[in-house]
């Protein structure tokens, strides 16, 4: 069974749905999950929120706090997880940020930096990474990390 077949019956099995916030990775959690047949039963709503302007005006993240912390960070995936949770209308609310490169980075936030976020009702959690690689392997990595910590809170680990 794949990933996104475990994920998807966990989804199911708990009759929860799914929304995802993607910057870096420009919806490859998505089309990971809707390879599974009968995904529309779980998945609800996926926004690729590339630029700054887009994370403000379609899922709430505040200008300011992009401004202070920068697109790539924990607060804003806190926030994209929180505000793709609210405007889709889903039980869990899952985003991904960060710098998949060749370029981008500084060394406060190198290439390969990105967070992670996850909203339900009882909390909202953000994960720090740091991969290695192409940018094709930066975001593949990103979004099995994201479907792993996905599933890491539909089967009861601590993320």
């Amino acid at each position: 069974m794949t990933l996104e077949e475990k994920i998807g019956e966990r989804l199911s099995k708990g009759s929860l749905t799914v929304g995802l916030a993607e910057s870096c990775t420009g919806g490859l959690v998505a089309e990971r999950l809707t390879r599974v047949p009968g995904a529309s039963d779980y998945f609800e709503v996926g926004v690729v929120t590339y630029s700054n302007r887009s994370k403000t005006r379609l899922i709430a993240v505040p200008q300011e706090v992009i401004a202070e912390n920068g697109a790539v960070s924990a607060i804003v995936a806190e926030f994209m997880a929180r505000g793709v949770r609210e405007m889709g209308a889903v039980d869990i609310g899952l985003s991904i940020t960060g710098i998949a490169g060749p370029s981008g980075g500084s060394p406060e936030k190198p290439v390969g930096t990105v967070f992670m976020g996850l909203a339900t009702e009882k909390g909202v959690y953000a994960k720090k990474l740091s991969l290695a690689g192409s940018r094709q392997e930066i975001r593949y990595q990103a979004s099995e990390e994201a479907l792993l910590m996905l599933l890491d809170y539909l089967e009861g680990r601590p993320l």
